[in-house]
């Protein structure tokens, strides 16, 4: 009994000590990583993707990677801005940001740790505008913000029995290696990163925020995720995109919700 009560007492000693809070929405998260530890394996990891997609990564000037980019950049440039505005700042102190597009049929898009940003020409058609391309990257983007990457590792991390200590490579750990590479389909033919469905919605929220803050009007979203579902009705299997996500009817309800919200932080 004292050892299941000194387990316990370490067990919530821990948690409290391993919580943080994401911006904009103040949830209370559990982290057992820091940017130190898991920024250099997506680093890595995205230039390895880099490497190993080369023959179908879009130029610059290519006509719907320069469209891509220039989203990116004024998404980005308003993130920063409320970041380092609100004494968030050093929460991306080392992010590395950058935008790619890949030629991939496709519907895909994500964000990895430290700012590494890929879309694919497959979710293009379905983005239409740019609006519908801000609500996509917003999202994407808002996974980082939110440190969902490190929150996701924490969870396995401590499902698998394996602690964490500041400043150890977690990149030389085989086991954290492990769950790195499923968390991001490292290895698989399409990347995804794989967060719960409630980290998905928190993101809806965010990067509704983050459109807004970009000058992209944030009740297009709901008119993107309208074509995204139809996009894929009666498909055997949903887009890579939507695999993991919220049911489309429990996605757009909450964005209704999150509008109001939203609308605030946007200008013309």
């Amino acid at each position: 009994m004292k050892k299941l009560f000194l387990a316990a007492s370490v067990a919530g000693i821990l948690l409290f000590n391993s919580c943080s809070t994401v911006p904009l929405t103040g949830r209370s998260r559990f982290d057992l990583v820091s940017n130190d530890q898991v920024l250099p394996m997506a680093f890595q990891a995205y230039s390895t993707f880099l490497t190993e997609n080369k023959s179908t990564v879009l130029p610059a000037s290519n006509a719907q990677a320069l469209k891509v980019k220039t989203i990116g950049s004024r998404l980005i440039t308003a993130v920063k801005s409320y970041m380092n505005s609100n004494n968030y700042g050093n929460l991306i102190a080392d992010y590395q940001w950058e935008v790619n597009v890949v030629q991939n049929n496709e519907k895909n898009a994500w964000c990895m740790p430290g700012g590494k940003i890929v879309v694919y020409t497959g979710i293009l058609p379905v983005t239409q505008d740019d609006a519908g391309l801000a609500t996509v990257m917003g999202h994407e983007i808002a996974h980082a913000i939110a440190g969902h990457s490190a929150e996701r590792m924490s969870q396995e991390m401590v499902a698998q029995g394996i602690g964490a200590a500041a400043g150890v490579a977690l990149s030389k750990n085989p086991k954290t290696q492990s769950i790195f590479n499923t968390l991001y389909g490292v290895g698989t033919p399409v990347a995804m990163l794989k967060f719960s469905r409630n980290q998905e919605l928190e993101a809806d929220r965010l990067g509704l925020i983050f459109m807004a803050m970009a000058g992209y009007n944030p009740q297009n979203a709901t008119a993107f995720w309208n074509r995204m579902s139809a996009s894929s009705a009666g498909a055997q299997k949903p887009a890579e995109f939507l695999s993991t996500h919220p049911s489309d009817e429990t996605r757009i309800a909450q964005i209704q919700k999150y509008l109001p919200e939203a609308q605030q932080y946007y200008k013309k």
